[in-house]
């Protein structure tokens, strides 16, 4: 079962997140509502999987990917954001995204996004 580590700063997105994971068998070992915590929490659960909100306080999910990405270079972390600008997504796959989902999706999109990783 894969380990999954939620980021986003609004609760409501977290529990939709969460519940489609957990319908498809995905464990939801974590939550963070900012990029600061969500580095943090990275380090402590060393998740399979980070689902990254990109638009937070404290720290953005760019440059918490990039973090991430520095602690573990081959992490796999999806962008999940309603800013779904073409230089947001390129700056995300860049900086070593492996995936980026514009809200709002549909729960089929997330799920086959995160059974596409490795």
């Amino acid at each position: 079962m894969k380990r999954v580590l939620v980021v986003d700063d609004a609760a409501f997105m977290r529990v939709s997140i969460k519940n489609m994971l957990a319908k498809h068998g995905y464990e939801v070992c974590g939550e963070a509502e900012n990029g600061e915590i969500a580095v943090q929490k990275y380090k402590e659960l060393d998740p399979d999987i980070v689902t990254m909100d990109i638009t937070m306080p404290e720290k953005d999910g760019l440059q918490s990917l990039k973090e991430i990405l520095a602690i573990t270079p081959t992490a796999n972390v999806v962008m999940i954001s309603a800013m779904g600008q073409e230089s947001m997504v390129r700056e995300a796959i860049i900086s070593g995204a492996k995936g980026f989902i514009v809200k709002p999706f549909k729960e089929d999109v997330i799920i086959n996004a995160l059974n596409s990783l490795n």
